[in-house]
């Protein structure tokens, strides 16, 4: 039993479709393996086991009857606390919705139940998502799989602990400054941001907001793909919502790399990045071209991006949060920073991320992807609220030292971050692929490549 949580989700999915292995088993192993590591690294906060392995005999009792639910169907999941589950508790990782049970779910949610997908339960997130850092007042902190002295990132920091610990085979995040990208980086699996609409999302106070998105998590990237083919596609409920359906990212992921153009970024465009993270992602390079790529190093000009980013984050908690006067810190000083935001501050971040846009896409006509890396940083003690220094240079506040993030995530582009290696200590660190606006599939596409070069996700924590 122990041996099915070391699949893939693919390879989970392929022998549920043989009949060689039942849902009841794959939803048991999981549960049991939570029951082993869970009180470790605090991954997962809400379990819903009895409802799991109800759903799992539903699960093959329709496949008994030769009716396929869809890409997910029998594959033990986990939902993020931030997204509504009918009938489930859901804190958003708030003291302020300790008890909240939801009476409906997130997008997101119903699509992964359509396709099959059994949920086992939630997945820890900071306070409404708020920083790269999964701690709150209700759980507390998830601890980093490979050292738990270390932090697992954030926000989606327990789906990705959960991953990489084998307690589920896939989770949901999301991601707006790095919220997947990060943990994923920092706990050796795999996420894609992706370009907003592309899997959609329903908000009652902000639906044109397109910084923060849903995504998947998983630790291959052919289980990203999988997951994609299930949640993306068209839902009016998002104005923004992209048409083309789910199914294309059902096929082969092979890509030939000869010719292809990538820009290196060590740095993208001057951030002080830790040296053993450097030394990590450098390494990326070499093996695209190894491949075949064409790799060019390129002194990358993201001007704009930060202010336009602090913006259109600011005015977007003031909008969200501001009724809620007891929240944490960091949720306050966001609402607080978004109280001073003006119309003419407003005005100067658009301006700034439509001349980022154009200047990207003259950039994505002599480049096919830009390759850089995901955090300025490796894990950092989990007793520290966030990185105050990073290579000698002094951190202004919480968010700095998350730029290489969420600079990216101003270019409205899908972004990647897949294991690329260890520091010399043994702590993780990803390589963040970004493609052009839309072009999720080939970011998958360029993933699956270098991680099949690379092997580094079957590194598992001891």
């Amino acid at each position: 039993m122990s041996e099915l949580v070391d699949l893939t989700a693919t390879e989970m999915s392929a022998l549920l479709r043989d009949r060689r292995v039942s849902a009841v088993e794959l939803v048991e192993a999981h549960l049991r393996r939570i029951g082993e590591v869970n009180g470790r690294v605090n991954a997962i906060v809400t379990l819903t086991a009895e409802r799991a392995l109800e759903e799992a005999r539903r699960a093959d009792d329709d496949l008994a009857r030769g009716r396929w639910r869809g890409p997910l169907h029998g594959l033990p999941v986990a939902h993020k606390d931030l997204a509504d589950t009918a009938g489930v508790r859901t804190t958003y990782g708030s003291r302020l919705f300790a008890d909240h049970v939801p009476d409906r779910d997130d997008p997101l949610v119903r699509r992964i139940r359509e396709a099959g997908g059994i949920a086992l339960g939630k997945t820890n997130t900071p306070e409404f998502g708020t920083g790269s850092h999964t701690v709150n007042e209700v759980f507390g902190a998830t601890l980093n799989p490979y050292d738990t002295s270390r932090s697992a990132g954030g926000s989606s920091g327990g789906a990705a602990a959960a991953l990489a610990t084998r307690m589920v085979a896939l989770a949901d995040g999301s991601d707006m400054g790095g919220s997947l990208r990060n943990p994923a980086s920092f706990c050796n699996v795999a996420g894609l941001r992706p370009t907003p609409g592309r899997v959609p999302s329903r908000s009652e106070t902000a639906a044109w907001f397109t910084l923060s998105v849903p995504g998947p998590m998983a630790r291959t990237v052919a289980d990203l793909a999988l997951f994609m083919s299930a949640i993306a596609g068209f839902d009016p409920s998002s104005p923004y919502s992209v048409r083309e359906d789910g199914s294309v990212f059902a096929g082969p992921l092979d890509l030939d790399l000869s010719g292809v153009r990538i820009a290196y970024s060590p740095d993208l465009g001057g951030l002080p990045v830790d040296l053993e993270t450097a030394r990590v992602t450098a390494g990326a390079a070499g093996v695209l071209a190894g491949l075949g790529a064409k790799v060019e190093q390129v002194d990358l000009d993201l001007s704009g991006a930060d202010e336009a980013f602090r913006t259109y984050r600011s005015w977007y908690y003031a909008l969200a949060f501001g009724d809620l006067p007891e929240a944490g810190p960091n949720v306050a000083w966001n609402v607080e920073r978004g109280r001073e935001v003006t119309g003419a501050d407003l005005a100067r971040a658009e301006r700034l991320r439509t001349a980022l846009f154009h200047r990207m896409s003259a950039f994505f006509e002599e480049h096919d992807f830009l390759v850089a890396p995901v955090s300025q940083v490796p894990p950092f003690p989990v007793e520290q609220p966030y990185v105050t220094e990073v290579a000698g240079v002094a951190m202004p506040d919480y968010l700095a030292w998350m730029r290489s993030c969420y600079w990216i995530s101003v270019l409205h582009a899908p972004a990647m971050s897949v294991p690329c290696g260890f520091t010399s200590g043994g702590l993780p660190v990803g390589v963040q692929i970004v493609g052009r606006p839309w072009a999720d599939l080939d970011v998958l596409r360029l993933g699956h490549a270098f991680e099949r070069a690379t092997g580094h996700w079957r590194t598992a924590p001891a």
